[in-house]
């Protein structure tokens, strides 16, 4: 029984070796046609907000960033024999999240009442929001390699949304409903009404990227990519927030390449 153990193991490592040779020389041969590749894991901090910032909203009076990690897997092709002109093509699955309070005016809302309908109107006070998107993104971007060290890279990106979280509360103030010159509604003295339009969000997102990349080591790069959002997170025929919000992120972490 100990002998069947010990030939099944030296069997299993041999395959193991053979099979980490042709992977190894899969990637040399790769190379060597203009390919490379890459893995990358890393961080996000940025916002969801409108551009320009609307008269609605008259002040930002807290922000807190959260915790959103990017995983990324991609593939560049070289053009040229000094490797100065390529195009590269990857997959990333990210997090983009934030919270926020702000001080608005005559800003639409849907809240929740207390017997669990929904009051549509404008408001007027404090609104807390938590908003957290999980996409999978695709980019294409062109490459300039600056140096043996240095890479810039630009290009479009499209995304889809996972899974999507735009909800929040507000306090300290008042709903008019169904416009300005309705019924006031009077929220005070700690009272809040929650709100959620995480089923209005988008499925599909798109926009621009700019990244720079850093060889530290032979095999491990340093990158920073900012990523802006042109189109509006929210369904084209949602319009209780009168105007567009757009992601805008900025990632920065590390790559093996191969």
């Amino acid at each position: 029984m100990k002998k069947i153990i010990i030939l099944t193991a030296l069997l299993l490592t041999m395959l193991s070796v053979q099979a980490q040779q042709e992977s190894n020389r899969t990637i040399k041969q790769s190379y060597l046609r203009g390919w490379e590749y890459e893995v990358r894991a890393g961080v996000s901090i940025g916002g969801t907000a409108p551009l320009p910032m609307p008269v609605e909203i008259r002040s930002i009076d807290s922000y807190s960033p959260s915790l959103a990690i990017a995983i990324e897997g991609n593939a560049t092709k070289w053009f040229d024999a000094n490797r100065k002109w390529g195009l590269t093509v990857g997959l990333r699955l990210e997090n983009k999240s934030m919270t926020t309070e702000a001080t608005v005016k005559n800003y639409g809302m849907k809240i929740f009442n207390d017997q669990g309908g929904v009051v549509e109107g404008i408001w007027t006070g404090g609104v807390k929001t938590k908003t957290k998107l999980s996409l999978l993104t695709l980019p294409v971007v062109a490459d300039y390699k600056l140096s043996s060290r240095w890479t810039l890279s630009f290009g479009p990106y499209i995304s889809y949304l996972l899974e999507g979280d735009f909800s929040g509360n507000v306090y300290e103030g008042h709903l008019r409903t169904p416009d300005q010159s309705g019924s006031k509604v009077e929220f005070a003295n700690g009272n809040i009404a929650t709100y959620d339009f995480s089923d209005e969000l988008r499925n599909f997102q798109w926009g621009l990227q700019l990244g720079g990349e850093w060889r530290a080591f032979k095999h491990l790069n340093v990158y920073g990519t900012l990523t802006w959002g042109l189109n509006d997170i929210f369904q084209k025929d949602f319009d209780t927030i009168t105007f567009a919000m757009y992601p805008i992120y900025l990632n920065v972490g590390f790559g093996y390449s191969f």
